[in-house]
């Protein structure tokens, strides 16, 4: 549809309401628009100064990313079009309000968002036309991707991928690889292989008359070479009778046998050889070579998450309080939490990525508006009236459920009034919730019903006011109050010396420890630690304003935020009710009580406010209460607010009436004042009791942020997921060591196979340049308390392209809907470890059978598994090895003369041999045992790495030379069995239970290389 003039200035460029070809847009005008951005135009890029720069941006010639000359940045200056959020037309960011006095033109000006954090380029045309044809164009790449499936995204983005590999090869920007840039370009894609044998290789790939170089066709065909997946081909060796290609009843037997797929057709077979295949002879024939089975295996269809989840899956007509609800704290904020922009586009971003519940701190504006931001900071301030426009804007673009807007009020009568007021005219019907508050009172509607609505959350006047009262007094709790009047900046409006002296200082204190907290382990929840940046921000302020000022900064600034920090966090106060004290962190609150005569939690009488009755009567489904301690039941639409310690504390303490609070209530948590740098809280513990709204600071990404998206992932990532039933109804302990006694419990068996293109570190100081990685897998149970744990494979040196593994992890998992699992790769050092990558998945959305684990913002990098899942009955876990065996073992070993025959066919194999003697029960490992797996192929000290090719069919225990493996610390060696081939028709439970005797465990006995299953 061809868009009006009118529509032209919306912000409307968002990916999902993207761009629309219409029939008076033919083909041919968007190539021209194209072709114009191909062939490059000067622009204006503005930033925060006051001049901008004169840069020529073009878009490069695979039309996946945006480019521009001259920058510093080199072959890093560019956007990718994937990254792209929204285009808009005109004066809209806040980059352009601040050069309002330059008098550009809008019709000249566009701003393009990008990135995680909704970062800005603005830019300025020589004319309007200019500018159009780079939104049209823009807008026209933005909707081809959001319409391609996730078949078409893969290939798009592979293709993209060896484009680009292959123009970051070619040093001399000939168009060409010769030998040296191919051997340089294997080095940062972490290949190991002898020279002799790229060499090989690369005179097989280079047919064309030009000896010596590679094109990137023939590049292409080197790739597919070097990339042939020795452990694909053994596995499609196991379903075909030996033989190179699958037919279509092969593959359907691999699928159901394997993949555990249902309602397996002909026709799907053959759709997949269809799709897949490259060959057109095997097309014809309907069958599926190695090629075409490697890219079916690593494609969506074979990703580790259940594409089904990707939809709506779930109940979605129980109350409210039956859900986990997405939830974001300071929303408005784009950094720390003193010193960062406040923008309006963070609400259009969380809003779209998912989040249900947005955070509005409102505070006395000039003019009579009121403002938005984070008070008693340097943060700085927005438009309320924007806010909402933007609220309202974006809160249904990608789903109808609700939205509850939580509103931190600070302000006057009057401002309250004005609050009101443009809630009601911009919201309007989005408010009425009528029809829903006419049905049942005994407990929260569902998000069914309130599809497309907007739910307040604020405080509400008290019920003993009479009707005609416009206004009345209520609580001023809240969050805002959890540094204290002594730690707060005061005066945050002026701009003198001092102020700015403090301001720049705090700056580059936060800045260099935000820099070393991304050098270091990111895994580590304790790497950054808010008491080194009060301690460091502490010791420069002082230490600086010593020198460069005679007298002591006035109370207001000398107390601003860290003199006061250490003593309130250790203060105590008792607590009234069941006389329980305080914890550590001296948080706890002292009643719920709204009365203006009791004492809060640092014994200072409790602080009221003046409340509109305009504002109060939004309020319906969500009256915001003070936190309590005995957590006694009230009205079913009051929402509880928990400071992160507080609610700490009473996950540790009183779990089960916890739990069965958020039974009947909605409870909100939200991360401790002291956080400073905007660090996130990890949201799991507060799930495992059943909170629903869990705040988190959405502009920090990071290990919690990673596992809050996992969760809202399984429903199709709407902001809601139905909590398990026994959190929704029953009583339970979640952290007693068996929560669930009579409920079966499940084992996740994983066998961790191989790695793929897994790159160097993201942090590694010397880059591609570096060593080649030495991988290792970590997997983490994440969930109840009682099934957190770790596991990890050995180390593989000196691999980082194609790494096997063949190892078994098993974990045991009492509550399964709630729990996640996280893949992490490591490369091992001598003196640590290096994060590599990561992907978290919903253990509910996992699917069994092979699958690819793909690591989140990676194009290529993957690890392959093969996951199954066994139910649990009765008070003992059983020991089950990987039903899967390895791929080997589905050959039989007395194949092993004839497999010795492949070798040559693939790329080097691992230094790691097959590893089937593991057992899956002891579950927990002393430091000592984890160190020997960590460094079971690391090299000692003073010796040189042993590069010495480990036999594929080694099973006795020996390795190539005849040298018999060390066994691992606390493994027991009982007898192996003889192991037999299984049929490819035959289920490979069948066989199991064909082939292994079940017997009783004796103490000294058991051989945990069995793959056996104990049964009570």
């Amino acid at each position: 549809m061809k868009k009006g003039e009118s529509a032209r200035s919306e912000m409307s460029g968002d990916r999902r309401n993207g761009y629309r070809k219409g029939p008076s847009r033919a083909p041919e005008f968007f190539e021209r628009c194209m072709s114009v951005m191909q062939s490059g135009t000067q622009m204006v890029k503005l930033k925060n100064v006051s001049k901008g720069l004169v840069r020529l941006f073009y878009l490069d010639e695979h039309r996946s990313c945006i480019r521009w000359r001259p920058s510093r940045k080199s072959e890093k200056a560019k956007i990718t079009i994937d990254s792209l959020y929204k285009v808009t037309e005109g004066h809209q960011s806040d980059i352009f309000h601040r050069h309002a006095e330059g008098n550009f033109d809008p019709g000249c000006c566009f701003t393009i968002y990008h990135g995680n954090h909704m970062e800005s380029l603005d830019l300025v045309t020589s004319s309007a036309e200019e500018a159009r044809t780079w939104v049209t164009g823009l807008r026209y790449l933005m909707a081809g991707i959001s319409d391609e499936d996730s078949l078409a995204k893969r290939q798009r983005t592979h293709n993209q991928w060896m484009k680009q590999t292959f123009e970051e090869a070619d040093k001399n920007g000939d168009g060409l690889l010769n030998i040296d840039e191919i051997y340089q370009l294997l080095h940062k894609m972490n290949v190991n292989l002898p020279r002799r044998k790229v060499k090989q290789m690369f005179q097989e790939a280079d047919t064309d008359e030009q000896q010596g170089t590679l094109t990137f066709e023939e590049f292409s065909v080197f790739y597919r070479m070097m990339s042939l997946r020795r452990d694909l081909f053994l596995l499609l060796m196991c379903f075909s009778e030996k033989k190179d290609h699958l037919t279509v009843e092969e593959l359907g037997n691999f699928l159901r046998v394997e993949q555990k797929m249902s309602s397996v057709t002909m026709e799907y077979c053959l759709d997949i050889i269809d799709k897949f295949e490259v060959s057109d002879e095997n097309k014809q024939k309907g069958l599926l070579g190695i090629e075409g089975f490697t890219n079916f295996m690593r494609s969506p269809a074979c990703d580790v998450f259940n594409p089904q989840h990707n939809e709506v899956n779930q109940d979605m007509d129980q109350p409210l309080c039956n859900y986990f609800i997405a939830s974001s704290h300071n929303t408005y904020l784009t950094g720390d939490q003193l010193l960062s922009h406040s923008k309006t586009d963070m609400y259009a971003w969380v809003l779209q990525a998912g989040c249900r519940c947005v955070e509005v701190d409102c505070w006395d504006g000039p003019d009579g508006e009121p403002m938005v931001q984070h008070g008693y900071t340097l943060t700085s301030k927005i438009n309320f009236k924007s806010v909402i426009e933007t609220i309202n804007k974006y809160a249904f673009v990608n789903n109808e459920y609700p939205v509850v807007l939580s509103i931190e009020n600070h302000c006057n009568i009057q401002q309250q009034k004005k609050i009101a007021q443009h809630l009601k005219e911009i919201f309007n019907e989005k408010l009425d919730v009528g029809d829903v508050l006419n049905r049942d009172s005994k407990q929260l509607p569902s998000p069914n019903s309130l599809k497309g609505k907007i739910l307040i959350k604020g405080k509400r006047l008290p019920p003993y006011l009479s009707a005609d009262a416009e206004e009345g007094e209520v609580s001023d709790d809240d969050s805002a109050d959890e540094i204290e009047d002594d730690c707060k900046l005061k005066n945050s409006t002026s701009n003198g010396p001092t102020q700015h002296l403090v301001e720049s200082h705090i700056r580059k204190k936060l800045d260099s420890l935000l820099r070393e907290s991304q050098i270091s382990d990111r895994e580590d929840a304790d790497s950054f630690s808010i008491r080194a940046l009060l301690r460091a921000t502490h010791e420069g302020l002082h230490k600086n304003l010593r020198k460069n000022s005679k007298e002591c900064l006035k109370k207001s600034h000398s107390r601003s935020f860290i003199s006061n920090l250490k003593q309130k966090r250790h203060s105590k106060s008792r607590l009234k009710c069941h006389s329980v004290d305080t914890d550590d962190d001296g948080q706890q609150e002292a009643s719920s009580k709204e009365t203006a005569g009791q004492l809060n939690r640092c014994g200072r009488r409790r602080k009221t406010m003046k409340l509109s009755r305009d504002l109060s009567d939004l309020v319906v489904f969500t009256n915001s209460v003070v936190s309590q301690e005995c957590l006694d039941e009230g009205p079913i639409m009051n929402v509880l607010s928990f400071s992160e310690a507080r609610a700490q504390h009473l996950a540790h303490h009183r779990a089960e009436r916890f739990l069965n609070f958020n039974q009947r209530q909605l409870s909100r948590i939200y991360p401790s004042a002291y956080r400073i740098d905007s660090s996130n809280f990890n949201p799991q513990t507060y799930w495992n009791v059943g909170c629903q709204l869990v705040a988190l600071n959405y502009q920090t990404e990071g290990r919690m942020m990673q596992l809050n998206r996992s969760k809202f992932m399984v429903n199709g990532g709407i902001g809601y997921v139905l909590k398990p039933p026994p959190m929704c109804k029953g009583s339970f302990n979640p952290c007693s060591e068996d929560p669930l006694p009579a409920c079966p419990k499940k084992q996740l068996v994983l066998k961790i196979i191989s790695g793929q293109q897994l790159p160097k570190p993201p942090d590694s100081m010397l880059g591609d340049r570096g060593e080649i990685i030495d991988p290792f897998v970590e997997v983490e149970i994440i969930g109840l308390p009682v099934d957190c744990c770790k596991e990890q494979t050995r180390v593989v040196d000196d691999n980082g392209f194609n790494p096997v593994w063949e190892e078994t992890l098993s974990f045991t998992v009492h509550m399964p809907e709630i729990a996640l699992v996280r893949f992490l790769v490591w490369d091992h050092d001598p003196i640590g470890r290096d994060f590599v990558g990561q992907r978290t998945v919903a253990f509910s959305s996992l699917m069994p059978g092979y699958r690819h684990v793909y690591l989140d913002g990676m194009t290529e990098a993957s690890i392959f598994v093969h996951i199954s899942v066994h139910d649990i009955y009765g008070k003992w876990s059983p020991l089950v090895l990987n039903p899967s065996y390895t791929i080997l073992h589905f050959l039989g070993t007395n194949k092993g003369r004839q497999l010795r025959g492949f070798r040559g066919l693939f790329s080097k194999s691992s230094k790691c041999s097959v590893d089937t003697n593991v057992a899956a029960a002891p579950r927990k490992r002393s430091v000592t045992t984890h160190l020997l797996r960590r460094t079971a192929s690391a090299p000692a000290k003073g010796r040189k790495k042993s590069k010495k090719v480990l036999s594929e069919t080694s099973l006795d225990g020996k390795d190539s030379n005849g040298d018999a493996k060390p066994q691992a610390i606390g493994r027991s060696t009982g007898p192996r069995m003889t192991l037999q081939h299984r049929p490819a028709s035959m289920p490979l439970d069948r066989f199991l239970q064909s082939q292994l005797t079940l017997s009783s465990p004796e103490p000294d006995g058991l051989d945990p290389g069995a793959d056996t299953v104990i049964e009570n």
